[in-house]
């Protein structure tokens, strides 16, 4: 019997596995992304029963970028924010998990009062001030990247993150693993390795 199980597989493959480490009483790590609410409701569930780890990036390096811009809203109040991912061709979900942990990071130093604006052609209207524009771009074999734009009045700052090899999911999965095993039952993410 496994000491864990990692998963990064499709949502729908996500849900036996887990029902599957939930019956063997297997700790998962969970690296899958555009999962459903009531999908994220059954892992939210499973942690009731085993330690679950879930984490729609696992590159430690995100985690500490999700810190930082939810710092950077705070100390640039006021801007525009932006978040602008891209990802192979060959990725289903969009946006990507990991673009909306980074907004919904943001989002909490707002008590959740800015809307994800992911569709302006076909608006006709000037940018709000309460929104947070998410956008997405596929192609080739690019592993992701990830931009925070805070545009500011006759200046702005950028905050990127770029993959070159899936290797840092697979080390910070590693990583995740070994923290997971020594985990009581629950719901873990990166917030609690960073």
């Amino acid at each position: 019997m496994p000491d864990v199980i990692v998963d990064f597989s499709i949502p729908e493959a996500s849900m036996e596995i887990l029902k599957f480490a939930v019956e063997r009483q297997i700790p998962i790590v969970i690296a899958t992304t555009g999962f459903s609410e009531e999908q994220l409701e059954k892992i939210k569930e499973a942690g009731e029963k085993i330690p679950v780890f879930q984490s729609y990036n696992m590159s430690y390096s995100v985690g500490v970028m999700k810190k930082i811009v939810a710092e950077l809203a705070k100390l640039l109040e006021g801007t525009d924010i932006e978040i602008v991912e891209t990802h192979h061709r060959r990725k289903i979900d969009s946006p990507s998990g990991t673009a909306l942990i980074l907004a919904e990071s943001i989002n909490q130093v707002f008590d959740h009062q800015l809307d994800y604006e992911y569709n302006r052609h076909s608006k006709r209207e000037k940018r709000t001030n309460h929104e947070i524009g998410i956008h997405s771009i596929r192609g080739g074999t690019e592993a992701g990247t990830h931009s925070v734009i805070y545009f500011g009045e006759d200046e702005s700052m950028e905050l990127k993150h770029t993959v070159t090899s899936r290797s840092v999911f697979a080390e910070g999965a590693l990583k995740a693993a070994k923290f997971l095993v020594h985990q009581e039952n629950g719901v873990y993410n990166m917030d609690n390795m960073v």
